[in-house]
């Protein structure tokens, strides 16, 4: 199964976590890392090569930090642009069908953040309903998500181990809904 890493991170060199995640995908056998905000430091799409690349790939990952509960801008705009009408959805719309799909994100905040009742009121699950809501809409299949927690407050040892189940997340996840996400607690 080819995959495709999509990371969507405006600061990834400063990045201590999504860096190292995209440094330890880079090596994973059948997977290519493609990077947004390098890519496409004037945020013009190609629309066309970004649309190749998913029609060569099996599996698609977007890769970013939590952005005030949705995605950073980029990647926003790469949905709007790339996953057009005709193309991705709509009459002869079927490039995307079939093709898994998933999200590997770092938060700021405690895994307690994220519970009913925590400081961010929803779990990651809820919060990333409309990753959900649009891999299915496209035909495809949404796999768990892949979340490491206060990303701010974590070791080199923790970073390492998250590489380590980022790595073993991509081998073994499937696309069945579980109640919540595939959490690294550090």
């Amino acid at each position: 199964m080819k995959t495709l890493i999509i990371v969507a991170h405006p600061h990834l060199h400063t990045s201590r976590v999504n860096r190292a995640w995209t440094e330890i995908m880079k090596t994973h056998p059948d997977t290519t890392v493609h990077t947004l905000y390098d890519a496409y430091p004037d945020h013009q799409l190609d629309i066309a090569y970004e649309q190749a690349l998913l029609d060569s790939h099996d599996r698609i990952i977007f890769q970013y930090p939590l952005y005030w509960y949705s995605t950073p801008p980029l990647l926003k705009q790469w949905f709007d642009e790339v996953l057009a009408f005709g193309w991705a959805f709509g009459p002869d719309g079927n490039h995307m069908q079939g093709k898994e799909i998933g999200i590997a994100i770092s938060t700021a905040g405690s895994s307690a953040a994220y519970q009913p009742g925590g400081s961010n009121l929803f779990t990651i699950r809820t919060i990333a309903a409309p990753m959900e809501a649009l891999t299915h809409y496209v035909g495809a299949h949404y796999l768990p998500p892949f979340v490491l927690h206060n990303v701010h407050h974590i070791t080199d040892e923790q970073i390492t181990d998250s590489q380590l189940a980022y790595v073993q997340h991509l081998n073994t996840v499937r696309h069945v809904h579980t109640p919540d996400s595939i959490t690294v607690n550090p």
